[in-house]
């Protein structure tokens, strides 16, 4: 498959060329080139929309095999390979601010230590459960010195990204097709209820797609073809 164009890429967009554009990639063998280097290659998926690192990947197949000039039926098989490529799902819109917050919130989070219940270690039936211990005589509560850490404001992350998804989206539950009607698909995302059958999951996804909802919690692709 000989590549002249953009539009020749597997999965390229027309609004692609202008993204393309505003980083100063203007032709085909700019791509090119920009593809087969690692720091472009993040730069062309953070500025693309609708493009990730399995479509930046295919990108570089086709041009290789181009440059190789395959047999048809190795060109063949690579637009298979390309059909059914990875579906980069819809990003949030994110200030600067919540971006930064959203990474020192996975480092604190990598950080904080397991909070677990008072004197677990000595009675099997209490379990490991987080339980503030309420005691007047405990040492843990009384902060005293090698006693297990207590859940404290201090070991907190950014308040400007709490409750949000590692995402980026705020996670919303529906139940039905009609509770994706009022979500914001810039900053909402859909998480369907665990009640919700197979054949309403469906339902909800397929307009999800429509809406160009993020569902967080989508079906193997496995399954509904059983379906």
């Amino acid at each position: 498959m000989s590549i002249k164009e953009f539009k020749d890429l597997p999965g390229f967009k027309d609004a692609n060329v202008a993204e393309l554009e505003s980083i100063g990639i203007t032709t085909v063998e700019q791509l090119k080139d920009a593809v087969n280097d690692a720091e472009k290659s993040k730069q062309i998926i953070k500025t693309l929309s609708g493009v990730g690192p399995k479509a930046v990947e295919n990108w570089k197949n086709a041009f290789d095999s181009n440059e190789a000039a395959k047999p048809a039926k190795s060109e063949a098989k690579a637009e298979v390979v390309a059909a059914d490529a990875y579906v980069v799902e819809p990003k949030a819109e994110l200030s600067a601010e919540q971006i930064d917050a959203l990474a020192k919130r996975a480092v604190i989070s990598g950080n904080r230590p397991a909070f677990k219940r008072q004197e677990w270690f000595r009675y099997q039936k209490l379990g490991e459960a987080w339980r503030k211990p309420r005691g007047i005589h405990s040492k843990m509560r009384r902060g005293m010195k090698r006693r297990p850490p207590m859940v404290e404001i201090g070991y907190g992350g950014p308040a400007l990204v709490r409750g949000l998804h590692p995402s980026g989206f705020e996670d919303v539950l529906v139940y039905n097709v009609e509770g994706l009607e009022n979500l914001n698909p810039k900053t909402q995302a859909a998480r369907i209820g665990g009640t919700v059958g197979v054949k309403k999951r469906i339902a909800i996804e397929n307009r999800a797609k429509e809406l160009g909802i993020r569902v967080l919690n989508k079906m193997p692709a496995d399954v509904k073809r059983r379906v």
